[in-house]
């Protein structure tokens, strides 16, 4: 069976130039004793506003590893498919991650309900579980209302592994269920409920990625209470390692964090709760890689510096069209958004301050932030300019791509093994 390492990095390379710079921040980690497997991921609706295919996320892994001598593992991740869209990512990708938040609350058939609770008495009562301070208590309402909101997503989840099984063979892929894209957080007992179903419907997951209490805006820090963060991660650790005993699930079984990226406030919870347990942990960090590129371009002046600001005054002027999709998962005050013409005077140095993610710096604008992070539809409709853009000022765009994957986010969140 084709297994994850215990710490794993999800990264994102929208336009394929970024491969090398990111294999080289895992590289560093390695010399400084942080093992880690990066996992390049792209979802289907990323493909289809870059125009690109599923084989070019392969292409750009297999000729970073190659170029640079990578020799541990590395996975090239089909983000967030499902029965429609999982099709084109058979051949080049060996992780799968099922996406079923549309069929969260959906009813499943009464028989499969039935059926369930039959095979799970256990669900009643109080359950001991290891690491947590008081029982779980499970009353037949809550029960029920869990197995209502979730077993159809379960189903789904079953199905959809086993259509892509069916075409790539048992164990030679690896398996994630994300239940992130929804409104409400699972609780550490629904979490329970939710693996027992997986087991259930023979899902060999190796990570799960629930939706946690708090804002996961795209690449800006965690809203909400990082004290609770660091308790409802420790209780969901506890929940994982008593399903893996219970429900004979792969031992390897982890939390995911999805919307990963620059959460630098709940790092510090993470890091000390995996070292703590034991535990592995997979933390998506897709669009802060775009994000530098674009800062890349910003401090390397001239062309590049012009470039950087005409991506944010087109995503400025379509920023409605543009937030749409991430609704959910930014909070952008457009009274806080600098007015195109204002940006055109600033130089390197005032643009990068305004882009990179440093809350100590009085120039750091998370909103401006955010509207880049959702606009790379914008780089994408340049074509080739863009993409010569990168070319031209490589130097700089790597060097801020693997100075912010290493510093910013894994020397932060993964611990050292030594």
């Amino acid at each position: 069976m084709l297994l994850l390492d215990r710490y794993s990095l999800g990264v994102g390379d929208r336009f394929a130039h970024q491969a090398k710079a990111q294999l080289r921040a895992c590289i560093l980690a390695a010399e400084k004793g942080i093992a880690i497997s990066p996992v390049w991921n792209k979802s289907f609706r990323e493909h289809g506003i870059v125009g690109s295919q599923p084989q070019s996320v392969r292409d750009a892994a297999d000729a970073a590893v190659r170029a640079l001598g990578w020799n541990k593992p590395y996975h090239v991740d089909a983000d967030h498919i499902n029965l429609d869209t999982a099709g084109g990512f058979l051949s080049s990708s060996d992780f799968f991650t099922i996406d079923v938040a549309s069929a969260i609350g959906q009813p499943a058939p009464e028989a499969e309900v039935r059926a369930f609770l039959k095979r799970r008495p256990e669900l009643s009562g109080d359950m001991e579980v290891e690491g947590l301070a008081t029982p779980i208590r499970f009353t037949p309402d809550g029960v029920a209302r869990t197995v209502a909101q979730y077993l159809a997503a379960v189903i789904q989840a079953g199905r959809i592994y086993r259509h892509i099984e069916n075409r790539k063979g048992a164990g030679t892929f690896i398996t994630e269920v994300s239940m992130d894209e929804t409104d409400a957080p699972q609780t550490p007992p629904e979490l329970l409920i939710i693996l027992a179903a997986i087991a259930d419907y023979g899902i060999p997951i190796q990570t799960i990625a629930p939706k946690f209490t708090g804002r996961f805006n795209k690449g800006v820090d965690f809203v909400g209470d990082p004290e609770g963060f660091a308790r409802e991660f420790s209780a969901d650790l506890a929940v994982i390692a008593h399903a893996v005993k219970r429900y004979s699930l792969p031992g390897n079984l982890k939390l995911s964090v999805h919307s990963g990226s620059d959460k630098f406030s709940i790092y510090g919870a993470i890091r000390d709760a995996v070292a703590r347990t034991g535990a592995g942990v997979h933390v998506k960090t897709a669009g802060t890689t775009w994000l530098e590129e674009i800062i890349g371009l910003a401090e390397a002046g001239g062309e590049g510096l012009a470039m950087s600001k005409e991506v944010y005054a087109k995503a400025y002027h379509d920023r409605d069209a543009l937030c749409a999709p991430y609704a959910a998962v930014i909070d952008i005050d457009p009274a806080r958004l600098p007015a195109p013409e204002d940006v055109q005077s600033w130089n390197s140095a005032r643009m990068t301050a305004a882009l990179r993610h440093d809350q100590t710096c009085k120039d750091y604008n998370p909103h401006m932030r955010q509207l880049l992070h959702v606009g790379y539809k914008v780089a994408a409709k340049m074509g080739a300019r863009y993409l010569d853009a990168l070319a031209a000022c490589e130097e700089s765009i790597s060097r801020n791509v693997t100075d912010n994957l290493l510093h910013r986010h894994i020397l932060r969140v993964f611990p050292s093994g030594r």
